[in-house]
Order: C-alpha cells, then structure tokens, then sequence
C-alpha cells in the first residue's frame, strides 16, 4: 500500500514546487510599456539636463537650500521613515536565519515527611534551544523581498521629497522677491499719486480745478496707501512661509533682496520613456508595485507545508558548579512538518486580497504614472501661453506709462478730465505689476518643470541624511 502512496506524493511534491516556480500576475513590462515614445507636442527630447540648481546664481539662495534640507520637519520625517524601513527589513530577513535561546533556571524546594520533618533541594538547569524554519518554497525570501523593496520605495520617496523641497524653498524665495517688487511699485504709486494730488489741490485753490478732482485724488491716494499696506503684509506672510520651509521659527524677517530673472531658454525633456526611470515618485510608486507582488507569493505559499528543525541541549545538576559536564548533557533533535488542513478558507482569503490589493496598486502606479505626463505637458503648455504673455504685457505696459503720463499732461492743460487720468493711471499700475507676476509664474512653471521631469537639483544632495547615498536613484 505504501508502495501505491510513494506516486501521489511525488505527484503532489511536483504540483507545489510548480506553483512556487511559477510567476504571479504582475507584468514587469508595465513600467514602460505604457508610455509613449514621444510628447504630445514638438519638444525638445535630448538629455534631461541635471544640476538645474546651479543654475541661479546667488549665494543666499544656496545657503537657504541648504538650511531646509538639513533643518526642514518633513524632510527629518522622511529620513527616519529611511531607517525605520532598513529595521523591517532587518527583521524579515532574521527569518532565514537559526534561531538560538539559551535559559537558565534555579529552583529551591523543601519537602516534608514523617521520619524527616523538613529537608531542602536545589537544582539548577540549563538549557539551550535552536530553531530553524527551512526555506523550502522561498516563502521567507518573499517575506525579505517585500521589505527591501519597501525599503527603496521609502529611499525613492525620500529622494523626490528633498527635490520638492529644493523646489519649494526655491519658489517660495522667489515669491518674496516678486512680493518685494510689488510693494516697491505700489509705494512708487502711491508717492505718484500724493504728488498729483499737490498738483491738483495747488490748481483748486487757483481756481483751475474743480473740487471733484481734489477728492478722486485724495480718494486714490487712499487707495494706493491700502494697497501698499495690503502688499507688505502679504510680503511678511511669503517671508514666513519660506522661514518654515527652512525649519525657523516664521517671524517673518528674513531679509531678501534680488531680481526676478527672465528665463528666455528651452528645456531638454527627454524620452517619455526616461521618466519613468528617473522620477524618484515613479521608481517610489514601481517598488511599492512589486513589493506587493511579493506580497501575494508570501500569500500564497502560506498554505503549503512548512518544514523546521528544533535542536536542544539541556543540563540539570543540584549545583551550578556541575553544569556543563560532559556525563550529564542531554539533547535532542526534532524535525517538524506542519500544513494547514482546515482554517475556514483564511489562508485563501489572504490569497485573494493580496492579489486584489496587488491589482489595486497596479491601477494605482498607471494613474501615477500618466499624471506624472500630464505634469510635463501641461508645464510645457502653460510655459508657452506665458512667455507670449509676457511679451504681450511688455508692449502693454509701455504703452500704458505713455499713456498714463500723456493724459496728465493733457489733463493739466485742459484737453481731458482726470477721470481719463485715473484711468491711465490705473492702468499703468496693473500692467506693471502684471508684467511682475508673470516672470515670477514663469520662474514657477519652469522650477515645476524640473521637478516634473525627475531632473536632480544639484550636488547639494549630500548634505542631507546619509541613507540617500545608498539608493542609487537618479
């Protein structure tokens, strides 16, 4: 009879090694078969350029990079996630390995009997345990595997988080200039406006204006205080924004003087097809995917057998001085073999929603990946609809100062009403301070570009915590 078992068993030995060997149902070639071969519109595809960073030249803002990415919460946050993740892995990977205890017991007894009332023992015993579960399905390898592969997930996601902080400190930098320039215009406008008011009330006292132009300037004059003072609380609120970024307290005080620049020159994209294996969200997003496919082999494999060894060596002696001896030392070896018969369909269960969580993050790293496109391409679009506005708001904005300091000119010699002054006026401002806000949309737009792109900032990466230096992503 035992000869008519000896196939079955090398039937069902066979049917298990199969299904362990077996794939499972992630697609490697996901990563880049979903993406196109080229942009959507005719842009420039040589090398991404790396080390964009370097690119500004000013010193204060490279001291600022620095500070955030060693002060910055969120970024501290992130680094201890790193190490947090390597003792996860730490762990998984003690699974493959024996396990040794070692105990050590004393016990002191009194008995008590007719011919002797009361006598004391003591024992002593020592005993050391080994524990080793055999890797036979590659079961406790999936285990490991998942965790290294959450482990670079975290390093990816470290790593585009200090690029999203370079960006931020970089643009919430920048949003103090234009804040400055800002207020610099509408205390020019003010003071423009006070000195048209001296004009004007010189003349009404002349009898050369009437009394209605005397209150539409002091009612600009007004204005034009408001909303200076307006601008300069909004100044101090980007100051603190960009004092939180580099992990101060926000009083808002930071000093910050410098131009906006005009980026006038093109942006090499690259391949489609190189985002994927540069952006660090991407590579963050991929290794999730296939640390939950993983998942679902270590899932799988729960339901097969499972085969360890249980060594021990045990000693008891009266006296702690007599353990160890060579006469005394008992041991044992057990082999144990353990298969889930029974369980109420658990194991299938955790089958099934590791691979359903399995789908569900596939879904996930596809809707990550096209925004990661759609990131490109707008940035790309939205650049081009400003850079025409910016030259449409230059001419603009000449041709508004002329205007605005024709129609005074007209004004005081009679041709028009200021109602036409003012509005010149205000005219003038708004394309001025128009012309301000789109340079810094640009410089905005193009630091978004960037990130969109995956491109490293600079060499600035290593001052901030060591774990990057072991990811190897670019």
């Amino acid at each position: 009879m035992v000869k008519n078992l000896k196939p079955l068993y090398i039937a069902l030995l066979s049917a298990l090694l199969f299904s362990c060997s077996s794939t499972f149902e992630l697609d490697k070639s996901l990563q880049k078969s979903h993406a196109p071969k080229q942009w959507s519109a005719d842009l420039l595809t040589s090398q991404v350029k790396e080390n964009w960073f370097e690119q500004l030249q000013n010193k204060q803002i490279h001291q600022l990079v620095n500070i955030a990415l060693n002060n910055n919460f969120q970024l501290k946050q992130q680094a201890l996630a790193i190490d947090i993740q390597q003792q996860k892995l730490i762990i998984a990977g003690s699974a493959l390995w024996p396990s040794l205890d070692m105990s050590l017991n004393g016990n002191r007894r009194k008995t008590v009997s007719d011919d002797n009332p009361a006598s004391y023992g003591t024992s002593v015993s020592l005993g050391l345990n080994l524990q080793y579960e055999l890797d036979l399905w590659g079961k406790l390898s999936d285990a490991e595997r998942q965790a290294n592969l959450e482990l670079m997930a975290q390093q990816a996601t470290f790593e585009q988080a200090k690029q999203q902080l370079v960006a931020d400190v970089i643009k919430a930098w920048f949003s103090v200039i234009e804040a400055n320039q800002l207020v610099a215009l509408y205390q020019q406008r003010t003071y423009n406006t006070q000195q048209n008011l001296l004009i004007i009330e010189s003349g009404y006292q002349q009898g050369l204006n009437s009394a209605l132009d005397v209150y539409l300037t002091r009612n600009e004059v007004n204005t034009e205080l408001s909303r200076t003072t307006d601008q300069q609380a909004k100044k101090i609120l980007a100051i603190r924004q960009l004092e939180q970024l580099l992990g101060r307290y926000p009083e808002g005080k930071l000093f910050v003087e410098a131009e906006l620049p005009l980026l006038g020159s093109e942006i090499p994209l690259g391949l489609p097809t190189d985002l994927v294996s540069r952006k660090p969200e991407l590579l963050a997003s991929w290794y999730q995917l296939l640390a939950k496919d993983s998942a679902l082999a270590y899932a799988h494999k729960q339901r097969f057998p499972s085969v360890s060894i249980t060594a021990s060596v045990n000693d008891n002696q009266q006296d702690i001085s007599d353990l160890l001896s060579a006469s005394s030392i008992g041991w044992s070896l057990i082999g144990n073999l353990a298969m889930p018969l029974f369980n109420a369909g658990k194991l299938e269960a955790n089958e099934e929603k590791s691979r359903l969580v399995l789908k569900q993050t596939e879904q996930s790293y596809l809707s990550t990946l096209y925004d990661a496109f759609a990131d490109v391409e707008n940035s790309v679009t939205f650049e081009e609809s400003l850079k025409e506005r910016y030259q449409m708001m230059m001419k603009a904005q000449e041709n508004a100062i002329a205007a605005e300091t024709l129609s005074f000119e007209q004004y005081q010699s009679g041709l028009v009403e200021y109602t036409t002054v003012l509005d010149a006026q205000s005219r003038s401002y708004d394309a001025q301070s128009t012309v301000i806000e789109i340079k810094s949309q640009l410089i905005a737009n193009r630091i978004n570009l960037h990130i969109a792109l995956g491109g490293n900032f600079s060499s600035s990466n290593s001052v901030s915590n060591k774990t990057t230096d072991d990811q190897g992503v670019e």
